[in-house]
């Protein structure tokens, strides 16, 4: 392969395949693709040697829960009637409805944010961390749930009596069959946007765990594990996860 200027990342190949990065790591755990291997699970690309490699491998399927075009704003949002089985986000001004989390999802959840909760009294004993349903706003155009958020003892500001009205510190989100493309793309951008200086996408479908930290307003991948690895982040030393506890499923044969 092109050791060159032309080598691109996991992320930017998964955007110009219009593909998962899940699907990108798999594909290269199975060595479907040619990648170079830079170390300390780096890896680089030639778009057009993996689009030769993939000639013939049908895309992934897309699902959509968007509903009509109109701008929402938060007050809309607070008069949407509940829906059972389904919840609601308004993405810049998009009104958004997905199915409710499975039993794995809220597993992860649970697992992750007792992690959390353990190593933030240590660490940030004044911080907060939560779990969803809980809204936080950016503007008045954007109501999103994090699957869990952190606010640390010095942004305790933006906590409301019904919501956060700002930037958490960190926010996670774990991607569902019905989510990771808004995951993965739109609330990433939208996070970006706002200035959460941590976001962690948790990704049971293929077991990895990714770490995106703001660096000069963009997000920077800063750590990633996957399978039974122990993810241990730069961020936030001591904190250490132990991946195969997550994905732990009894209901899996």
């Amino acid at each position: 392969m092109d050791n060159g200027k032309d080598l691109i990342t996991a992320q930017v190949l998964a955007d110009a395949l219009d593909l998962s990065v899940e699907t990108i790591w798999r594909y290269t755990r199975s060595n479907k693709i040619p990648y170079v291997h830079l170390g300390e699970r780096q890896y680089r690309y030639n778009l057009n040697e993996v689009i030769q490699a993939l000639s013939g491998v049908v895309k992934e399927k897309r699902q959509d829960y968007k509903t009509e075009c109109k701008t929402y704003t938060y007050q809309d949002y607070l008069a949407l009637p509940e829906e059972p089985g389904f919840r609601y986000e308004v993405l810049e001004g998009e009104l958004v409805k997905e199915p409710s989390p499975n039993l794995l999802h809220q597993r992860i959840s649970r697992e992750l944010e007792f992690l959390l909760i353990t190593y933030f009294k240590q660490a940030d004993p004044i911080g907060e961390v939560f779990d969803a349903p809980l809204d936080v706003t950016f503007e008045d155009i954007t109501v999103v749930q994090p699957d869990i958020l952190y606010i640390a003892g010095n942004r305790l500001d933006i906590m409301k009596k019904n919501r956060i009205d700002g930037a958490p510190t960190l926010t996670v989100e774990i991607i569902s069959d019905s989510s990771w493309r808004k995951d993965r793309m739109r609330k990433l951008q939208i996070y970006q946007k706002a200035g959460v200086q941590h976001y962690w996408l948790v990704n049971p479908l293929d077991n990895t765990f990714e770490c995106f930290a703001l660096r000069d307003g963009i997000y920077s991948l800063v750590a990633l594990g996957m399978d039974d690895d122990v993810l241990e982040h730069p961020g936030f030393p001591g904190l250490a996860i132990p991946l195969a506890e997550l994905w732990y499923d009894p209901t899996r044969p």
